[in-house]
């Protein structure tokens, strides 16, 4: 496949005079702009666990590719069936066993033993369970009547051949490379991974295998945001610190750039005469810095560098942790070749109460215990371990203003953001 193009420098401008962005207008800004970024390869279907499917995928064969018995017992003719009371049949010579078909043909008046997963012999359409007869003198005798059928998969029950089983688009699961495996499908053709760089930015953090001096904290928003991309299926390189120097950092970025599909970064993208990311990135004309009325979180930083997309995120660990779920993740799933992110979500009674302001979006950390939402005890984006107690977020929309215990709330399971 054609690499292709690169995105243009002010695809992620909003339009003129735009202040404060509402969640789903920016979700709906960035869904527009999104495309695919990668090339595409071919690979084994039993290697392709967490890939991207570049084409829709067709069974090869039907499945099960023959009629066959679902349990152990005599293959005949449901002509034989009709009657009620008892029925006798003769035993023929030989048997059908699963890898081990029957050559002979089964006429009315015969049965034939056979296996579960046997292929049923020709002219035999249903199959009496073994428990269901009495065999003596080469008869087999058992009580009718019986449905024509019976204990039998028919050609193709559970796939057709040439029917569509996968579309473009879809991360493969196991379950997507045992359908494969069922179908006769064995090689695919997929996205490459998508390459995402990630950088932290700043002189007073330091990476936790380092004493701390006087004013310095270790960075957390690396590791985070580096186990969330491995965990989504992206291959992650770590680009680790960049300090408070332009030069050094317009070198960096440059070098980033031409080894990776997008780039993320966090902190030093606001306006102040130490946040470089930002001037560097303005330099192109790429900038675009979304006001986003949402919390927690600060401005979200969107420019294109050398033709990548770059995401600069919030400095604070659970902001940027929260704008990577809830903004970066939709974004790159399209980047890579999957379809944009709707992460599943259902109503639960609260078991808390909060009070909010009118026209902004709030994700609070929360986990369910009991059937019920809890949340995390304090709500300050710099609470670290707020993100390791919590298993999903609550997402109170803009026009809510209160929550009271037992009041319905949207819970999004953490989860939700691995597709």
């Amino acid at each position: 496949m054609k690499k292709p193009p690169p995105l243009k420098n002010d695809c992620f401008a909003l339009p003129h005079g735009t202040n404060w962005t509402p969640v789903d207008d920016a979700l709906e800004r960035l869904k527009s702009v999104s495309k695919c970024l990668v090339e595409t390869e071919k690979l084994s279907a039993k290697d392709a666990i967490g890939r991207i499917l570049a084409t829709n995928i067709h069974a090869g064969f039907s499945s099960p590719p023959h009629a066959n018995s679902a349990v152990d017992g005599y293959a005949v003719n449901s002509k034989d069936l009709k009657k009620s009371g008892l029925i006798s049949l003769t035993i023929l010579p030989g048997r059908a066993a699963a890898g081990h078909p029957f050559s002979g043909e089964i006429t009315e008046g015969d049965a034939l033993p056979i296996y579960t997963g046997a292929k049923m012999p020709i002219g035999a359409d249903t199959v009496i369970l073994q428990e269901d007869t009495v065999s003596e003198n080469s008869k087999v005798s058992f009580y009718g009547p019986i449905k024509p059928g019976s204990n039998t998969r028919d050609l193709g029950e559970d796939v057709e051949e040439n029917t569509l089983i996968l579309p473009k688009g879809r991360r493969i699961t196991p379950g997507d490379i045992a359908l494969m495996a069922s179908t006769g499908v064995s090689s695919i053709t997929v996205y490459s991974r998508l390459k995402v760089g990630i950088f932290s930015t700043g002189d007073e953090v330091i990476n936790s295998d380092v004493d701390p001096s006087a004013g310095q904290v270790f960075d957390a928003n690396r590791p985070l945001l580096y186990s969330l991309l491995d965990e989504w299926g992206f291959d992650v390189i770590d680009f680790g610190i960049l300090r408070d120097n332009r030069k050094h950092i317009e070198t960096e970025l440059a070098k980033a750039s031409g080894q990776v599909d997008v780039i993320i970064t966090s902190g030093g993208a606001s306006a102040g005469q130490e946040d470089h990311m930002s001037a560097i990135l303005t330099k192109n004309d790429s900038l675009a810095v979304w006001r986003i009325a949402v919390k927690p979180g600060r401005p979200l930083i969107l420019a294109v560098y050398n033709g990548k997309p770059v995401f600069g995120l919030p400095g604070n660990p659970v902001a940027a942790g929260t704008c990577a779920m809830v903004f970066a993740k939709p974004a790159l799933n399209v980047f890579s070749g999957s379809n944009w992110l709707e992460p599943l979500s259902f109503e639960l009674p609260a078991n808390f109460s909060k009070s909010k302001k009118a026209g902004r979006r709030e994700f609070l950390r929360a986990r369910i215990r009991n059937g019920k939402v809890d949340i995390f005890k304090s709500e300050g984006s710099g609470r670290i371990s707020g993100l390791s107690w919590a298993e999903g977020f609550v997402d109170l929309p803009e026009h809510e203003l209160s929550v009271m215990p037992g009041e319905n709330v949207k819970y999004i399971p953490f989860s939700s953001y691995i597709d």
